[in-house]
């Protein structure tokens, strides 16, 4: 009898039903621990076989091996990186710490919490004071992503007009929306709100952006051509009238080369058939392209090299180091040296370059050039040190010796002597200056 008492007592202590109190939990952590308790309990029963189960990540992508079924540990490990979070985003903290995800949470609360990358629901901020409260609690917690994230729900819940006008007063917040809207593509909204601030330079530059946009070159011509107009400053507008010209040029030069390239009618393009198209290209680019396929073209011509200086005003510098490299890559050591060549009213010449000698053998010398012609640039050197260097690292001889000469330096003579083949030229040229001096 005292044995089936106890077996008695016994079941109604360790029965798994309960009565009710209105401490029970109906919500989605208590669901989480039965699945724990139902997941770990196909332990028992899970077969050998499943023990090449491959196992995935909650993302569906593979990420290894495992022998049996995962445990709830791991479960909920991924469950903390989905949706699944937003209901149950502590699962592993004490019960007495767990929040509930509807929390009535004040703003600075909430921005905490946001800080500390927590799920938080900032739907409970209905009215426009709330809203604005919790603007200005999270730009004083200077936190971007949560500037940006309040930004957001602020922009799906108020009105255009009433978010405009409160931004107007909060640049720092403003400054935030205006680099989001422009990240993310959404150009109406981020012409609108120009548009009220009154930023008219920056509506037109919005606008003209979206030129990258379009990827047929005639249609894209004719939206350049239509941005001329726009208020833009009297240098952007110079900048955008260039932009267009540029891009009409390289229309007309890119089907006439096309129709000559197909044809066969040029040797140069025969020779060095192109790479790419011109189309869009930067205009330094379209400078050395000219220059390549085009440099003995009369400066009347859309595609001359000199004409396209004059047009879109290329200074000096600029237009040297591009037309030397492009006819160095030529090997056309003729053009080369007319590029630097200049006669006075006497009629006299001498080479002058803009860009300063020591450039053009660098220049030079990584396309190849031969000795002969390096020898010519280094000597125009000013700078006698300078000189020595390039002579010495290019292997240029006669320069190196001609300068120790007028330097009146045996000692150095001497020892370049050694680094000279026995028996060559510059052996023969040292020993005569040697037993002159």
């Amino acid at each position: 009898m005292s044995r089936a008492r106890a077996d008695e007592e016994e079941y109604w202590h360790s029965s798994k039903f309960r009565a009710f109190t209105f401490d029970d939990e109906d919500d989605e952590l208590s669901q989480l621990k039965e699945s724990k308790r139902a997941v770990n309990s196909l332990r028992d029963i899970v077969d050998d076989d499943d023990d090449d189960l491959e196992r995935v990540s909650w993302s569906g992508e593979p990420v290894g091996r495992r022998n049996k079924l995962p445990s709830f540990q791991s479960l909920s490990d991924a469950l903390s990186d989905t949706g699944v979070k937003n209901y149950a985003p502590e699962l592993r903290r004490p019960k007495a710490e767990y929040k509930d995800y509807s929390s009535d949470w004040s703003p600075k609360d909430t921005v905490r919490r946001m800080q500390r990358g927590k799920v938080c629901s900032l739907e409970r901020f209905r009215s426009l004071q709330d809203k604005l409260v919790l603007l200005d609690e999270a730009v004083a917690g200077h936190d971007g992503n949560v500037i940006t994230a309040v930004l957001i729900f602020l922009k799906r819940t108020l009105r255009r007009e009433i978010l405009f006008r409160e931004l107007e007063v909060r640049q720092v917040a403003l400054c935030h929306l205006i680099h989001f809207l422009k990240e993310a593509g959404e150009q109406k909204l981020l012409l609108d709100l120009l548009r009220f601030l009154d930023r008219t330079e920056e509506v037109a530059l919005s606008q003209y952006r979206e030129h990258l946009n379009i990827q047929d070159v005639e249609k894209r011509r004719e939206f350049l051509k239509g941005c001329i107009g726009l208020p833009f400053s009297a240098e952007d507008t110079s900048h955008i009238q260039d932009h267009y010209t540029l891009l009409e040029r390289q229309i007309i030069i890119e089907a006439n080369d096309r129709h000559l390239e197909t044809a066969g009618q040029s040797e140069v393009f025969r020779k060095y058939p192109r790479k790419a198209s011109i189309l869009n290209m930067p205009l330094v680019t379209t400078l050395f392209y000219s220059c390549f396929y085009h440099y003995t073209e009369a400066e009347g011509t859309f595609s001359s090299p000199t004409n396209l200086k004059k047009t879109f005003k290329i200074p000096d510098k600029q237009y040297v180091l591009t037309a030397l490299a492009a006819r160095a890559k030529l090997r056309a050591w003729n053009d080369v040296d007319a590029l630097f060549t200049t006669k006075n009213w006497l009629g006299y010449t001498k080479k002058k370059a803009p860009i300063g000698f020591h450039r053009v053998v660098e220049i030079l010398q990584r396309n190849n050039a031969p000795v002969q012609v390096l020898q010519e640039y280094v000597r125009l050197v000013e700078d006698v040190e300078m000189r020595l260097n390039l002579a010495t690292k290019y292997k240029c001889h006669d320069v190196v010796i001609e300068t120790y000469k007028d330097l009146k330096d045996r000692i150095q003579l001497t020892a370049y002597k050694c680094k000279v083949e026995r028996g060559s030229a510059e052996e023969e040229k040292i020993n005569s200056i040697l037993n002159n001096m």
